[in-house]
């Protein structure tokens, strides 16, 4: 049996045991019983912590953003903020709060999410399943390609790099060999050396970012003038990890990866890739940084003259520290595409 046959037999088609990883997520994820979709009344903040839990200091730099964006667009009598894989809407509500009056009534708010609108969510944001087209603003995507489900691919002993099958318990075996658009993202944007003399680079991984790529551009594509902003665990061509990024969540803890829909999964992004022309790319440290988003702890002296305030700045300067921190959060890729702008407003 050739490899492509067997790799069909492993679970490449609709329905087997074995299947590639993309399909298993996809279903693990978004599926009728998937992750994103069965959850309890906290959302995914159930599960884990993004910058958007941390702190309203980061919704309210998202809301700066956005005034700087609506100055660069000369103030559209309608502004949208679309935020994509919002959760619960905590960002699309914070941002709304954030700004200043005249600014958030001309702003309209998307939450862009595959579960159910949530109760006491704002009535001014909107709940899509989709991201609305022709708009004109801001589109923010917060944690979200990291969970746009990817193929994983592996080398074997040979050098030839194969496609990672796995089950609904998340073991794991060889497929067949990676070919057509995904062998050719592999070879641009994260290749897998071969065998080196007598030492083949055996159990090297990828993930093949295409589905990312393609999700990013049709996201983009839905502005018709405005920002598209992705911020994400990321990595670049010359810092691709050697054995993969593919890793799950569940209840605050990082666990193995298994598509059983009881686990979030996540692998890290290759923003490079994404990006298309125009755009920047920086690390969320310095994208906060130049919003105003600083962890400088107050002067002493305001503990004597007002503990109360002298409290407040202290709490607001470690949340700020978590927001930009090395080693954690700080470290945060952000991807900024402008879409019929000269230059991003940041």
């Amino acid at each position: 049996m050739s490899d492509e046959a067997a790799d069909e037999q492993d679970g490449r088609g609709a329905g087997p045991e074995w299947r590639g990883w993309r399909e298993a997520a996809q279903e693990a994820l978004y599926g009728p019983a998937g992750f994103y979709r069965c959850q309890g009344p906290e959302g995914p903040a159930g599960h884990f912590r993004t910058s958007v839990h941390a702190s309203p200091r980061y919704a309210a730099a998202v809301a700066r953003l956005l005034a700087r964006l609506d100055a660069a667009l000369d103030r559209p009598a309608e502004l949208a903020f679309v935020d994509m894989a919002a959760g619960r809407g905590e960002l699309a509500a914070g941002v709304l709060a954030a700004l200043p009056g005249e600014l958030a009534s001309r702003t309209r708010a998307y939450a862009v999410e595959v579960a159910g609108r949530p109760e006491g969510l704002d009535p001014r944001v909107e709940w899509l399943a989709a991201p609305p087209g022709g708009v004109t603003g801001l589109l923010f995507a917060n944690e979200w390609l990291d969970n746009v489900p990817v193929d994983v691919a592996e080398a074997d002993a040979a050098g030839v790099r194969r496609r990672v099958l796995v089950r609904r318990d998340g073991t794991e075996r060889l497929g067949g060999p990676v070919t057509g658009p995904d062998a050719d993202w592999l070879e641009r944007w994260w290749p897998l050396p071969g065998p080196s003399g007598d030492a083949p680079h055996t159990g090297l991984r990828a993930e093949i970012g295409l589905p990312r790529d393609t999700a990013w551009a049709a996201a983009v594509g839905s502005l018709a003038r405005g920002l598209a902003v992705a911020v994400d665990y990321a990595h670049t061509r010359e810092t691709r990890p050697p054995f993969g990024t593919l890793t799950g969540f569940r209840e605050g803890r990082e666990t193995r990866p298994v598509p059983d829909g009881l686990h979030d999964l996540t692998a890290h992004v290759a923003l490079d890739a994404c990006a298309g022309p125009g755009a920047r790319l920086l690390t969320q440290r310095d994208a906060l940084r130049a919003l105003g988003v600083t962890g400088a702890r107050p002067p002493l002296a305001l503990a004597t003259t007002d503990p109360a305030r002298y409290v407040r700045a202290l709490a607001s300067a470690g949340e700020a520290a978590e927001l930009t921190a090395p080693g954690g959060l700080g470290d945060f890729g952000w991807l900024l595409q402008p879409v019929g702008l000269a230059d991003v407003p940041l």
